[in-house]
């Protein structure tokens, strides 16, 4: 959609471009060797009307959506991905290409989370699910944007049970709205419970998501949050290795043997650097006290032969 809108912009205004184009763009990538696509088909003109009348604080907040959802308003015509959804479902089977179901009244900020507009859409992405399911095309849903802490778990919940089961990707979602310049943060949060409660794939989110374009920095910052909240939803649910990776890192803190923790923990570059007049890489020698070491009875104590510096 974006490569779409893109061209149409360029040449004569992307409220001009036809259906065709859509498709054609669409067969392109995936005789390219695209694996999978995120596409609006579940947002539809009542949809919309229902976002309208729900009185959102934030209207529409997904760019692909928005763009898609301008084209339908303006041209009052429907949207040509669920119109045209099982010509859509010839060319995934033919390249073989996954469809993610994109949520594109997804909510923007945690007032409109599961309103009546989300959840409509989501009954027709259940919907579309099927279908999909029924041509032999894999399909996985994507949501929910921005929901509260209390909302995570039901979100899930209700949309594996529309879904019936189909992997959903969790876009955020971002916890609270207060917070621009740390959405890696809020969505590292907002991912960990989604996890738990029983999410498949999740999306990481930068710093400069509410505040402009992101360098290398965010994208590094909110690759290692997405990475953390990752890794504490598989030990929510028992995922296999994330206990023992836990209790490996546990292990070669006590006592501190940083080498052995760069094995196992999300951020090696973190553990650069002293530690409180320890020695960083395995040693014994600590320059902090002078004597009477309570940590060196401590250890004694639990029948080890270092200290530990924990």
């Amino acid at each position: 959609v974006y490569q779409v809108f893109m061209e149409a912009s360029e040449r004569d205004g992307i409220l001009n471009v036809d259906p065709e184009e859509i498709f054609q763009v669409i067969e392109k990538q995936a005789r390219d060797g695209v694996d999978f696509m995120g596409l609006h088909c579940g947002m539809t003109r009542r949809t919309l009307e229902v976002a309208k009348g729900q009185g959102r604080a934030a209207d529409l907040v997904s760019w692909g959506g928005s763009l898609l959802a301008g084209w339908m308003l303006h041209r009052e015509e429907e949207n040509p991905l669920y119109e045209q959804y099982d010509r859509l479902l010839e060319i995934a089977g033919r390249y073989d290409v996954t469809l993610s179901l994109a949520d594109g009244l997804r909510p923007g900020c945690v007032s409109d989370s599961l309103d009546r507009a989300q959840v409509q859409e989501l009954v027709i992405l259940g919907e579309l699910v099927d279908r999909a399911r029924a041509a032999g095309v894999q399909v996985m849903v994507k949501g929910p944007g921005h929901a509260p802490l209390p909302h995570l778990a039901a979100t899930v919940q209700l949309m594996k049970q529309m879904c019936k089961g189909a992997p959903y990707f969790v876009f955020g979602p971002i916890v609270t709205d207060v917070a621009p310049g740390y959405d890696h943060i809020t969505a590292a949060i907002g991912a960990a419970f989604c996890a738990a409660a029983g999410a498949d794939f999740i999306c990481y989110v930068t710093p400069a998501e509410h505040v402009g374009f992101p360098g290398a920095g965010d994208v590094h910052e909110g690759v290692m949050a997405a990475r953390l909240a990752a890794h504490a939803g598989d030990l929510a649910k028992g995922a296999a290795g994330a206990w023992e990776r836990d209790l490996a890192v546990a292990r070669a803190r006590n006592p501190w043997n940083r080498q052995a923790q760069r094995k196992f923990v999300i951020d090696p570059d973190k553990l650069a650097g002293p530690r409180d007049g320890v020695d960083m890489e395995g040693g014994t020698e600590c320059r902090k006290c002078k004597s009477g070491c309570a940590a060196e009875v401590v250890s004694r104590f639990f029948g080890r032969e270092e200290i530990s510096y924990c």
